[in-house]
């Protein structure tokens, strides 16, 4: 039967799992997540819907599940996953499933590539139903968030998987997560045309409407700052990296089949597009999350913070000798050197010098690879001033000391 086909689909799904999927890929509420019938954003409701569909197949309701599945393709005929999991109901009420996509062997050599595609599709989905990250959990990198980054975004390339995150008063809230699809040739983008994903820590920069894009890209494009100054400094290239939708006659693309963007669902892209602000919303695009509580990401980032507040107090003693100590000697501040840099900094250091000077609306951002690198986001005030310069400067370790190879207004 179809249901002992599907139910292996679930062999690792528990009972909380399951519960957690009327969620997964929309926001999270204090108030019981309505029905898909009832909820009127259908950005949460084509993945939900479809892994319902699983559900009441492996439960062997084969015809309550041909019944939403139909419903399903109707509402999102481009959605072909759906399509091929509906196709293969219908196969099954007259003969058993040997597997996903049971298509007629004459097809199978003509549609085996897609098919490929659209399991892996359908397994990847499963995946993240299956291991969610621990509950009041956080990405890694995610070390501090001012108030000013009102929410943030993380990447999880193995999962196919991007998350939305709220920061409340009382820490990141993670709000909703997306099946994404990433690069052809993976992760780790180092050139121009390497249909690879970059790996880093971005910011949003700008917000493209539909508009001014081609139907390629769906219902509009959310640019990221690649390459970033790290980047920049390891010598990669290339650039247009955005967070983007689908044409219209996808729902969906496969998990890799991207020129080096993160793709969305224009759905599940629409809620992200109503809900971020360009410049200040971090995106960090990994290979796979690592997932800490929020006191231990705090700790972890407590020995930069005392390097951050020492360089801090070098600059307000004026001390020049002291403070550019800090600086790395490939120092970069668009495109000057650290030599042709320092005057500006002296007169950052003359101007401030016998004012109270205070950093305020700190985030650190946490990239570790093959080396150690803080990204840091601060305004600088003076004393009896309201407001003043926002800059961020990109560290990295040396040995046991931290040291800036970037510094910049934003």
């Amino acid at each position: 039967m179809a249901g002992k086909f599907f139910a292996s689909l679930f062999i690792a799904v528990t009972l909380a799992g399951m519960a957690s999927a009327d969620a997964m890929a929309g926001p999270r509420k204090p108030k019981a997540v309505p029905t898909p019938e009832k909820t009127a954003d259908t950005r949460a409701t084509a993945e939900v819907r479809l892994i319902e569909v699983y559900k009441l197949v492996a439960a062997e309701k084969s015809r309550e599940a041909l019944s939403k599945a139909s419903t399903l393709v109707a509402d999102h005929p481009n959605f072909q996953l759906a399509q091929l999991v509906y196709g293969d109901l219908l196969k099954a009420r007259n003969q058993p499933l040997r597997t996903l996509g049971d298509v007629p062997q004459e097809m199978q050599k003509a549609g085996g590539p897609l098919l490929a595609e659209l399991r892996d599709e359908s397994r990847l989905r499963l995946k993240a139903l299956r291991e969610r990250p621990p509950a009041g959990s956080i990405p890694s990198q995610f070390l501090a968030l001012s108030p000013r980054n009102k929410h943030a975004i993380a990447v999880d390339a193995s999962r196919s998987r991007l998350y939305l995150f709220e920061n409340t008063a009382t820490g990141l809230a993670l709000v909703a997560d997306y099946y994404i699809s990433v690069g052809k040739s993976g992760t780790e983008k180092s050139s121009e045309g390497d249909s690879r994903t970059p790996l880093g820590i971005y910011f949003i920069t700008s917000n493209l409407s539909r508009k001014s894009l081609k139907d390629f890209y769906g219902s509009g494009a959310l640019p990221i700052n690649y390459p970033n100054m790290l980047d920049s400094k390891r010598g990669k290239t290339g650039s247009g990296i955005w967070l983007h939708g689908t044409p219209p006659n996808q729902f969906s693309r496969p998990p890799l089949s991207t020129d080096g963007c993160v793709v969305l669902a224009n759905p599940d892209l629409d809620h992200i597009i109503r809900t971020v602000e360009i410049r200040t919303t971090p995106v960090v695009i990994s290979t796979q999350l690592q997932w800490v509580a929020p006191t231990s990401a705090r700790a972890q980032g407590k020995p930069f913070e005392d390097a951050l507040n020492a360089w801090h107090r070098a600059k307000a003693s004026g001390n020049m000798d002291q403070l550019l100590s800090f600086y790395t000697a490939d120092f970069n501040s668009y495109g000057k050197t650290l030599r042709q840099w320092t005057p500006t900094l002296r007169g950052e250091v003359k101007k401030f010098q016998g004012r109270v000077v205070a950093l305020k609306d700190v985030s650190l951002l946490r990239w570790t690879d093959s080396a150690d690198t803080m990204v840091v986001t601060f305004g600088e005030v003076a004393e009896g001033t309201r407001i003043g310069q926002t800059k961020r400067q990109y560290w990295i370790r040396e040995g046991n000391q931290w040291k800036i190879f970037f510094e910049g207004v934003v």
